[in-house]
């Protein structure tokens, strides 16, 4: 039924749109007629001439009256040529010639247009362009269409370059057709109150449409309102527009009830504005000037309960009750309609519907206010004075976006002091400098850059100083004693002229960017349309009788939330708190997969994730799975799809896993919740279709019945891989390509890829329109150039590499192109950025297929390989696409040459149909990069032996690794690196022992000294290296490395301490018998110290433990085929990063993937869980409880061992006499303290 109504409802809207469109078109069909033709000589005037012959009435197209058309007498940009068509005309092209038979003509100019003759406004193309193109030479016509029309009664063309070989010279033609229009004035206490028949109104559709103008920037356009609150207003605050619905709904928070859209801006400017207001139940549609904005609404709001009349102008109604201020609108309105129904019409014929309350008038007064817009910082307005005033006195109305610049100007007469006042900080600052004494200083206002008019009154005399903005007034008392200021005879308004005019005002402040009006110098008002004609003052870059302030932010082109702020030239995006950067808020500061975060390096952990990348979708926090394994996806964000399958089933409608397995708690449903029993059931499972996803939305709807309960908890994204990633294509010939639809990035467009090529230049990626164009290429081996044109001729940017881009190796490039700047980057090279002019063309138009690798012209095109290709956060498909197309292959080899090092520790990388992975199987360490290491915490004991060959005969059988150890090979070579951590001595940390009693031991004696002993010949004592500038047993994890080649041993500790010993013993090992960690468990024939540490073996934590292409912890705790490996005793997997204390049988971490509400303001990837700080402390506080008390069993246990030790050194003192002796000794040293070795080893 909703689907219906929502049908219905569309109809009706897009009926009511249709019949609007009609009323706005029907003076368009077939308006192209030339208007100028009729029109009288006196219709036609200009700036000057440059004789009768070049008067402006010569002025018309293909006409070869007089000279041949029109020239100024001088030519610069002060000259204009100017139509009166008559009466208010739609105008929808314009063209241009130069003067017949001559070197006059104009290259670009400015259009203008005004209903009066006064206050002109500049006519802009694409909301930014200010010129036109003109002509090349004398004879050829240019024509424009206008798009959107202008509605006026006078043009203006303002010449801004020229041909210059000769000189200004126009000839022109205007097209359009009658226009006819229906206005009335409101004074600003006026009003009128339209009542219609209720039979005839739907409450859920409304349609209206309007045009204004005025110079007020606040006031009630339009009014509705019902007995609950409903309401429909359309007011303008601060020259915006705000459409304020209400639908009164109390079941709705305040927020939902009452919706505010805003449009337009700088709306006081005393020209015509279009509104249009389309209500179709929920969805409201808001336009002012070409731009839209929608809104659909919640709750209730398709029904507004209103009465059935509607106020135009202002609330005459005071009764009612309204939550704003009842400012009555101040200006014109023309054609307005109310659901098709004619207002104004009605009012003008004296209807009964229609009730006007005060001064109402049905013709559009023409207030003859002459605004001066300051067109640079060089800009200034020189106006004369009375000299010798005793009071210097000035006003003036002004507006601007700028922060700063100089006002206004003056010397003082008689004296050489001078007055200055000044925009700082958006506040106004006001100097008086009396001679030989300090300078006054008054500040007033704030914020005075928001682009609003704001009145300035200043007044200095001898003993009173005052500035009032706005009716505020601040004063000051400057003390100039007995001396007078005497006013001068120049003031300078906007700027100062350059120090050659032998003025003292000197440019040290920025000159003034924004508009001026009603300039008054001693209380008499400026005709600023005198000076505009050089009978009065002078003036430098001024556009006089104009005022051309324009809102930069609107559109706002700052994207993803970013905040617009602008100066008179340029608008900034401040990006903060938004998850994206750049210039316009484009880039996202997160990656679009695990799979990038995961070629960075990261481990598996949560991390924001920011799937189509510059797209429309926001960032969200997902865990990223780095393992190798089968992917779980759990996507979040893509489609609003309704889905009636929950976690665990596969997509059937209306299952859950239990339906799925056949195991619901009630075989009669397909879910445990469906079931409806007194106890809790749960229906668990991951959604996996990412067709179907995201979840953004969880509606239970059957909880209103009593005793009835829900609840639901949905995790966390599970993200793992990304096939975009890897997604390539080869490019085999110089004529293939691959082709895609057109590219469409009109106001934003961001390119990223990736390269590897041998060639020395191609076309990586080429778009084309009828003039724009857009352009990836590897113009050279060390340049990538990024090469685009908009409208404003052709751009390039490019990036230089101190090497050569074809090494066959991948680079990554990523381009921006933005209505601010352009900008390119390749690998961690320097970014490179090129601005965009300031008020050119913003829209990239292209109409061409995209070509990727090539050109249209099969010429210059790519040789190698293109991956990852991403257009706007969109993955293109390269591979599809190259399976069939001739010339271009599916994928790429030779991953491996570039992300090789990425395997750490040993791994080996192996190359994968996409993409690469890292063998870690001869590695000490695990992971995708072979980067977590393989620790064991070993307890009293225990050991770990790895055996190379159980008998020297079997040794040619062997297949295992370790066969490279033995049969007719010799070890003449090992290299030797773990870690280590512990607080016992002496400890035996690796022995290696032979066939022939040859072996080495790596121990800690009992001094904490770390001895490596080489035993190579059995006939002489072992070599020792000794490291004994500290104790290792100090519980600090240490680092050992070890490498023999031969008879020379090099030994480092921790990257600090070194060693190199030439070995007397031998050089080789005969043969390898077995690798021992931990305690020596049979007869072993060694020297005392390492029969004593084998016997005490090892307690503490080994870690990456790598003996030549073998590791024997990673044997032990992850073996991924059989290995000829014993564990005995407790050895179990741990983290010897862990701080000392820590039991590391209960290290294990535990995650919940519940609740992870990070921010999008966390900007950093999130390793792990996220903790609470009360956790924390409450932990903190245990353990120091904990410790306490484990410190006193520890002081305790420890005296009783002492006591038994002294006891059992004595004894073993008296009967050692080898070093099996010894042997049995420290076994009943070992025995007794492990008996209880847990109370006291932390």
């Amino acid at each position: 039924m909703g689907s219906v109504t929502g049908a219905v409802l569309k109809t009706l809207l897009l009926l009511s749109t249709q019949n609007w469109n009609k009323v706005l078109a029907e003076n368009s069909y077939d308006c192209d007629d030339p208007l100028v033709p009729p029109l009288p000589q006196t219709s036609f005037s200009s700036s000057s001439e440059l004789s009768s012959s070049h008067g402006p009435g010569f002025a018309r197209l293909n006409r070869r009256d007089g000279a041949g058309g029109w020239s100024p007498l001088v030519s610069n940009k002060y000259q204009w040529l100017q139509i009166d068509l008559g009466e208010r005309m739609e105008v929808t092209a314009v063209a241009t010639q130069g003067g017949y038979g001559s070197s006059n003509w104009v290259t670009s100019y400015l259009l203008m247009f005004s209903d009066s003759g006064r206050n002109w406004k500049q006519y802009r193309q694409e909301d930014s362009i200010w010129g036109f193109s003109g002509n090349t030479n004398a004879d050829s016509v240019v024509y424009y269409r206008l798009q959107p029309s202008i509605k006026a009664k006078f043009l203006r063309f303002i010449p801004l370059e020229w041909n210059p070989k000769g000189r200004i010279g126009m000839r022109i033609e205007v097209f359009g057709c009658a226009y006819r229009s229906e206005v009335v004035d409101l004074d600003g206490k006026s009003s009128f109150l339209y009542r219609f028949d209720k039979k005839s109104m739907s409450p859920i559709k409304d349609v209206i449409s309007l045009k204004f103008k005025t110079m007020q920037s606040d006031g009630i356009l339009l009014h509705r309102e019902g007995q609950n609150g409903d309401h429909i207003t359309l007011e303008l605050r601060r020259g915006r527009l705000y459409l304020l619905i209400n639908s009164g709904d109390t079941q709705l928070p305040s927020t939902e009830s009452l919706v505010s859209l805003t449009l337009g801006s700088l709306l006081d400017d005393q020209h015509w504005h279009s509104v249009l207001i389309q209500r179709l139940g929920k969805q409201v549609n808001f336009t002012v000037d070409e731009h839209t904005r929608r809104f659909h609404a919640q709750g209730e709001f398709s029904y507004l309960d209103l009465d059935y009349e509607i106020s135009f102008g202002g609330i005459p109604a005071p009764g009612k009750s309204v939550s704003f201020p009842q400012n009555n609108f101040h200006g014109c309105l023309e054609n307005l309609y109310y659901n098709g129904v004619d207002i104004i019409d009605l009012a003008k014929r004296h209807k009964p519907q229609i009730i006007a309350l005060g001064n109402v008038s049905f013709s559009c007064s023409q207030p003859q206010s002459v605004p001066v817009t300051f067109l640079s910082s060089r800009s200034y307005l020189a106006l004369p004075g009375t000299s010798g005033e005793d009071e210097v006195s000035a006003a003036f109305q002004f507006r601007t976006w700028n922060k700063a610049g100089l006002l206004l100007f003056t010397d003082l007469h008689l004296v050489p002091g001078s007055l200055l006042l000044f925009l700082h900080d958006g506040k106004l600052r006001l100097n008086l400098f009396p001679p030989g004494r300090l300078p006054s200083d008054i500040t007033a206002g704030a914020g005075l850059n928001d682009g609003q008019w704001h009145s300035v009154t200043l007044s200095a005399r001898r003993n009173h100083l005052s500035v009032t903005v706005d009716g505020q007034g601040a004063s000051a008392a400057p003390s100039l004693g007995p001396e007078q200021v005497y006013s001068g005879d120049t003031y300078y308004f906007g700027g100062c002229p350059d120090s050659s005019s032998g003025s003292r005002c000197q440019g040290s402040l920025d000159g003034f960017q924004g508009c001026m009006k009603l300039i008054a110098i001693s209380g008499e008002v400026i005709d600023l349309i005198s000076v505009q004609q050089g009978a009065l003052g002078n003036f430098s870059d001024l556009q006089i009788d104009s005022c051309g302030i324009t809102d930069r932010c609107l559109p706002n082109y700052c994207e993803h939330g970013g905040e617009c702020s602008q100066s008179w030239s340029t608008f900034h995006c401040d990006c903060a708190d938004t998850g994206y950067r750049g210039a316009t808020c484009h880039n996202s500061i997160y990656e679009q997969s695990c799979e990038a975060y995961k070629h960075r390096g990261n481990t598996s952990g949560f991390y924001y994730i920011d799937s189509d990348g510059s797209g429309p979708l926001g960032p969200f926090l997902a865990y990223c799975n780095m393992t190798d394994g089968t992917p779980l996806s759990w996507w979040v964000g893509r489609t609003n799809e309704v889905q009636t399958y929950w976690g665990g089933s596969l997509p059937d409608p209306k299952k859950c896993a239990c339906g799925f397995e056949g195991n619901c708690i009630d075989s009669q449903y397909y879910c445990n919740c469906d079931a409806d029993r007194n106890e809790w059931t749960n229906d668990t499972g991951f959604l996996s279709y990412k067709e179907h996803l995201p979840v953004t939305k969880i509606v239970i709807t059957d909880t209103g019945r009593p005793h009835s309960e829900a609840a639901y908890k949905l995790g966390p994204l599970l993200c793992q891989g990304d096939k975009s990633f890897w997604n390539s294509a080869s490019f085999n010939t110089e004529a293939s390509y691959l082709h895609f639809p057109t590219f469409r990035g009109e106001l934003s467009a961001d390119v990223s890829f990736f390269f590897k090529t041998t060639a020395s230049s191609g076309v990586f990626l080429e778009n084309l329109g009828i003039t724009d164009f857009i352009r990836i290429e590897l113009h050279s081996p060390a340049e990538v150039t990024f090469s685009f044109d908009v409208g404003n001729g052709p751009f390039e940017v490019s990036v230089q590499s101190p090497t050569h881009f074809n090494d066959n190796q991948w680079h990554h490039v990523r381009v921006e192109r933005n209505v601010k700047e352009a900008s390119i980057q390749v690998d961690q090279l320097s970014q490179k950025t090129q601005p965009a002019p300031a008020d050119g063309h913003a829209l990239l138009q292209l109409n061409s297929q995209l070509f990727v690798g090539g050109t249209a012209t099969r010429q210059r095109g790519f040789l190698g390989c293109i991956r990852s290709l991403h257009l706007n956060g969109l993955a293109l498909d390269l591979e599809e696409r190259a399976r069939v197309t001739p010339g271009v292959e599916p994928g790429c080899q030779g991953h491996c040459g570039s992300y090789g090092k990425l395997c750490r520790n040993g791994g080996k990388c192996r190359e994968k149909p996409s993409g690469f992975s890292c063998d870690c199987t001869f590695s000490a360490y695990t992971g995708p990069f072979c980067s977590n290491e393989i620790s064991a915490y070993f307890g009293p004991g225990s050991a770990v032996i790895y055996n190379f060959q159980e008998n020297y005969s079997l040794s040619k059988n062997s297949s295992s690794h370790a066969a490279s150890f033995h049969g007719d090979r010799k070890l003449s070579r090992e290299t030797i690196e773990f870690s280590f951590r512990t607080t016992r001595t002496p400890s035996l940390l690796l022995y290696l022992s032979g066939f022939y009693k040859e072996y080495l031991s790596v121990i800690i004696a009992k001094n904490g000294s770390l001895q490596i002993r080489y035993q190579l010949n059995r006939h002489q004592d072992p070599d020792v290296i000794n490291f004994d500038f500290k104790s290792m047993a100090d519980g600090q994890l240490h680092h050992l490395k070890i490498s023999r080649d031969a008879g020379v041993v090099f030994a480092e500790i921790d990257e600090t301490a070194r060693r190199q010993v030439h070995l007397a013993s031998g050089t080789e090992f005969s043969a390898v018998k077995s690798l021992v960690l931990g305690r020596i468990l049979e007869h072993s024939d060694v020297d005392q110290e390492t029969a004593l540490a084998g016997a005490q073996g090892f307690t503490g934590c080994l870690s990456a433990m790598q003996f030549s292409h073998v590791a024997p912890l990673k044997a032990a705790l992850h073996p991924s085929h059989p290995a000829p490996v014993t564990v005995k005793g407790h050895v179990a997997e741990s983290s010897c990063a862990a701080q000392t204390g820590t039991d590391a049988t209960s290290r294990e971490r535990t995650h919940s993937f519940a609740d992870h509400s990070g921010t999008i303001e966390d900007r950093e990837p999130i390793a792990n869980a996220i903790r609470s700080d009360s956790a924390v402390i409450g932990g903190l506080i245990a353990v120091v409880i904990f410790i306490l008390l484990c410190i006193t069993a520890i002081a305790v246990r420890i005296h009783q061992q002492k006591r038994l030790y002294k006891r059992n050194e004595a004894k073993r003192a008296e009967n050692v006499h080898s070093a099996e002796a010894a042997l049995k000794s420290e076994l009943n040293i070992q025995n007794t303290i492990s008996e209880n070795q847990k109370e006291y080893f932390f």
